[in-house]
Parts: C-alpha cells; sequence; structure tokens
C-alpha cells in the first residue's frame, strides 16, 4: 500500500442550490436570504476548485449532490412539496450537503488503535435543514469507504446532542501519514445564535473512533466568534499537519488550549492572528481562515487556498502578505472564486472533507481526475438550472429539472445506485 496521503472530498454543488437563509447564526447565509442563486455557475466554481488543488499535485475527490426536494422527510412530516409551509418546503430542497466538511468527523488510521480510518457520519440535528442530510450523506461514505480493511464508518451520535462534523474538530501531526493529536471544538453559548457542536458529542465520537485520551483535546470555542458569526469553528481556525492558524478570539480559553497542544506536541507551531491586525468581523466576512491549508508536494511549504474574498478586504490581504514573505511554514496565497458558495456561508474550507487514506483503497468512483471532472462539468453545464429565486421552490417544472440533473450526474459517474 502506498503513503497515506491527505485527500479532499468536495461536495458538488447540487442543482437545488438557492438563497432561502436557512441557517441561523451564518452572517452570509442570513443576508442573502430571497435573492436569486446561480445553482449552474456554483457547480462550476466548486469543479473548478478542484481542478485548482488538482493542479497543485493534491489528491481530490468528491461527494454527489443529495436527492432534493426530500420528499421521505416531507412525508414524515405528513406534508408534500405542494402542501408544505414555505420554510418546511425551502428545507427540504436545500442544497447544503454541498458543504463537506460537515458530512463527518475523520480519525486517520495513524490514530487509532486498530490501524483504520474511522469516519462517523454527522447528525446536523440543530437546523431543520441539515437534519435530514446524514442518512444520504452516510450512504455516500459507506460506498466511498467500503473497504474494511482500512475503513471503519459509523453512525451518527444521537440526538439532541449535535455534531456538525470536521468543521469543528483538527488534527496536528509532523506529517499526515504520522499519529498525531485530535482537537474537538465544541460551544457552550453562542448569545443570539445556537452553539452547533455540542461537547456531548465531540466526546461520543473520540469514544467510538477508540482513540488515545492522552492524544485528544476538547476545546470551547469562543462565545464572542459564535456571536459575531463563526458558527463552526472553521471559520477562525484551520490546522495542517503540525501548524494552527487561528484568530485570536477563536477559543474561549485559548491559553489552556495552547499549553495542551505544546504539551501533547511539542513541534506544533501555532500562529496567532491579532484581532488589532485583522478584526474578527474582517476575518468572518472574507472566512480568512474557512481555507483550505494544506501541504503542497515536492517540500513546497504549505499554501491557503482562500476565497477570492479574502484578496478584496485590505486587512486581511495586508496580514497574509506580510505571512507569506516570511520565513514561516506558510509560503503561497492561493484565491479562488467560490462566490456562490460564500453567499450563502461557504467558503473554500466548507466545501470539503479531509481524509487521510491511500487513494487507491477508496472506490474509485469517487476520485476526481480531469478527464472526470471534464464529464461532470458538461451535466452540471447542461442540467443544472441557471437560477433559482426562492419563490420557485413550490414549482414543479422545478422539482423535475432538479431531479433529472441529480439522475444524469449519478448515471455519468457510475453511481445510480444513489438514485434511490
Amino acid at each position: 500500500m502506498s503513503t497515506l496521503v491527505e485527500i479532499n472530498f468536495d461536495g458538488i454543488i447540487g442543482p437545488s442550490h438557492n438563497y432561502a437563509g436557512l441557517s441561523v447564526g451564518n452572517i452570509a447565509s442570513s443576508t442573502n436570504a430571497g435573492e436569486t442563486a446561480y445553482p449552474r455557475e456554483a457547480a462550476l466554481q466548486g469543479i473548478t476548485k478542484m481542478r485548482h488543488n488538482l493542479d497543485l499535485g493534491l489528491a481530490q475527490g468528491f461527494f454527489m449532490p443529495l436527492d432534493r426536494p426530500n420528499t421521505g422527510w416531507l412525508e414524515s412530516l405528513g406534508t408534500t412539496v405542494d402542501d408544505a409551509e414555505a420554510h418546511i418546503r425551502a428545507a427540504s430542497f436545500s442544497a447544503s450537503s454541498m458543504w463537506a466538511a460537515n458530512a463527518a468527523t475523520i480519525s486517520p488510521a495513524p490514530n487509532a488503535p486498530d490501524g483504520k480510518c474511522h469516519l462517523t457520519v454527522a447528525n446536523l440535528q440543530t437546523m431543520p435543514h441539515r437534519s435530514h442530510e446524514w442518512p444520504g450523506t452516510l450512504a455516500q461514505l459507506k460506498l466511498a469507504f467500503a473497504n474494511g480493511e482500512y475503513f471503519s464508518v459509523h453512525a451518527p451520535v444521537p440526538s439532541p446532542f449535535g455534531d456538525e462534523g470536521a468543521a469543528n474538530h483538527m488534527r496536528l501531526c509532523s506529517t499526515h501519514d504520522a499519529a498525531g493529536v485530535e482537537i474537538f471544538v465544541y460551544g457552550k453559548s453562542g448569545g443570539p445564535f445556537p452553539a452547533r457542536q455540542h461537547i456531548e458529542a465531540s466526546k461520543a465520537v473520540a469514544r467510538i473512533h477508540g482513540l488515545n485520551t492522552e492524544r485528544v483535546i476538547f476545546a470551547q470555542q469562543a462565545e464572542i466568534a459564535i456571536a459575531a458569526g463563526a458558527f463552526h469553528n472553521d471559520v477562525v481556525a484551520v490546522a495542517n499537519e503540525r501548524v494552527l492558524f487561528t484568530h485570536e478570539l477563536a477559543f474561549e480559553q485559548p491559553e489552556a488550549l495552547y499549553d495542551a497542544i505544546r504539551s501533547t506536541m511539542p513541534d506544533a507551531e501555532i500562529i496567532i492572528v491579532p484581532a488589532d491586525k485583522v478584526s474578527l468581523e474582517d476575518a468572518i466576512k472574507s472566512y480568512l481562515f474557512n481555507a483550505q491549508l494544506v501541504t503542497l508536494p515536492d517540500a513546497a511549504g504549505m499554501a491557503l487556498i482562500l476565497p477570492t474574498e479574502a484578496r478584496e478586504n485590505e486587512a486581511v490581504w495586508n496580514y497574509l502578505t506580510e505571512l507569506v514573505s516570511g520565513n514561516g511554514p506558510i509560503r503561497r496565497l492561493c484565491p479562488v472564486d467560490v462566490r456562490q458558495s460564500m453567499a450563502n456561508g461557504g467558503g473554500p474550507a466548507c466545501l470539503r472533507l479531509r481524509v487521510v487514506a491511500s487513494p487507491e483503497t477508496v472506490d474509485q468512483r469517487f476520485m476526481a481526475t480531469p478527464q472526470k471532472l471534464d464529464r461532470i462539468e458538461k451535466v452540471v453545464a447542461e442540467y443544472w438550472p441557471e437560477a433559482i429565486h426562492p419563490d420557485q421552490l413550490s414549482g414543479p417544472d422545478l422539482t423535475a429539472a432538479i431531479g433529472k440533473a441529480r439522475r444524469r450526474l449519478l448515471e455519468i459517474c457510475g453511481l445510480s445506485e444513489l438514485a434511490g
């Protein structure tokens, strides 16, 4: 078996992508509620980002959009697409599974006593529009990581303990194929907004994965960060190998966290962005930390794959330019255009789930190549709706078009068994 590498699995943005403003505490989602969304453009932007990663020499995978509207979920509520109240109908159409960072929490094989990569699908129970994602996500995880010699896929933590997946989980390690320390970030209070990751869920995932308690840290997300719009930890902090890149207001007790990291992993490098250089407001607006912090091949250092909004924010870009001009581990800035996702509150890091594994152990139907992305792009260009306004979600023509688009994508990817 080849060396373990980090594979980024991006969620292909689904044909029902719309701005219904369903995510309480997500400033971008609330701000753009009721605006017209452009699903075709959104999906093409996501595909371009995947191409960019491949061009950097990174391993890249993808997940399929889920079946929308979720008529089974509506039936369980005693209603239909035609009869449902507007907010319930919108929740059934939600394309939020595109944000694969919320799909599951991952503990790579080097961290697990049984030598397998463990994946626990997130229940996402705090938000109604996301609470019905996990069955469809679990079906994909069981296909993509079906090889029981290398993977163990787990059902969600039961409600009422909210689990939002890898968006609230970080791993620090010397290299991706080495054992490391896992950091589970939870919330207690978010002021006017709900804390979505419960400590009970984080502890349950750590137990289910069989992690060594001496290599696990539980850290509380700062209430001020949640209240400012950092609904997930990955909006204010990101880690890669031995580097933690974080805003100074990300955690409730930052010094205690940093001490715990250093005592467990002395060679960890913690880069703290001061609030007097980049305000919490600017960090969240630009999604500076919702970047993919990746290790480039051939000892080229690390790169930040950032939304273009970070480049357009003067304070953020000035800080980043100074950062990469030094001798630190982050050497390259790679802005990418994911504006359609950003307008709904998800940056580059939201769109991907990081899985450390040997690519050949993964079901190859979920692995990206330039040729496969060409085929996906053609389907998106032909079948994805050009525009959707929330008022259109009750139309039968749109429902039929969304279903046809997804079925065609599944067909060309050889994944028609997910059609339901």
